[in-house]
């Protein structure tokens, strides 16, 4: 299977298991994010694993300018291009209410950011006619809740922006998965309150895999998050106002 995968925000957990995932089989890997010395560790063990080649590459969500560099080294790497987004931040609610500018960051991590790179990589899936586009998304972005409604509204943004995505590029070959994880064991979710159910990294990375190979258009992961989102969605308004989720 002929494919280069950048994977933006590479140093997360999930994003590592990822990587491995897809160097096992052969993959290009181009890894994206700001710890260049993380990330060539990580890319020697992708060519330990059986990647084609394995590169580290900056990105920063918040420095539109570093994109284009991106995509022209995407262009330079023949067969399927493929993109997985792992970049989000999760300040907590309270510091975002103490600093509203704090808003910012938070959106631009998790929506603006890796939706304006997505859109200036979606031209290449469709001049080659396939490819696929990995979106992570959240649990949190299906309804507005007291405990992370910013964060929150900045994935419900992003994963709408997939689901339009998905019907542009599914018109050239293309196809887009996104991913609603719920508690996954990651540094964004150590030491939080309320924890149940945390799956692990290389348990959601073998859910996303699977999803892109059988072409998914929405996952939850761990797959019983689509039957607790889906009561905590049609709880009554009155009710769900009062209570502490």
């Amino acid at each position: 299977m002929n494919e280069t995968w950048i994977i933006l925000g590479a140093t997360s957990s999930m994003a590592r298991a990822f990587a491995r995932k897809v160097a096992a089989e052969g993959a290009c890997v181009l890894l994206a994010g700001r710890d260049l010395d993380d990330l060539a560790v990580l890319a020697g063990d992708c060519r330990l694993r059986g990647a084609r080649s394995a590169e580290a590459l900056p990105f920063d969500a918040r420095a539109p300018e570093g994109f284009a560099p991106l995509i022209a080294r995407m262009e330079r790497e023949d067969g399927a291009p493929c993109a997985a987004v792992f970049v989000g931040s999760m300040p907590a609610q309270a510091q975002i209410d103490a600093d509203p500018a704090l808003i910012d960051g938070t959106v631009t991590d998790s929506f603006t950011g890796p939706a304006r790179f997505l859109q200036m990589f979606a031209p290449l899936i469709e001049a080659r006619g396939a490819g696929s586009v990995v979106g992570v998304g959240s649990v949190a972005g299906d309804r507005g809740r007291i405990g992370n409604y910013v964060y929150g509204a900045a994935k419900a943004g992003f994963q709408t922006y997939l689901s339009g995505l998905r019907n542009r590029l599914t018109r050239a070959g293309g196809h887009v998965v996104t991913v609603k994880p719920g508690f996954v064991d990651t540094a964004m979710t150590w030491g939080l309150p309320g924890m149940f159910l945390v799956a692990s990294p290389d348990a959601v990375a073998d859910d996303i895999l699977k999803a892109v190979r059988k072409r998914r258009n929405v996952i939850y992961t761990p797959f019983f998050w689509r039957y607790i989102m889906l009561i905590i969605r049609h709880i009554p308004e009155p009710i769900f106002k009062k209570m502490k989720i």
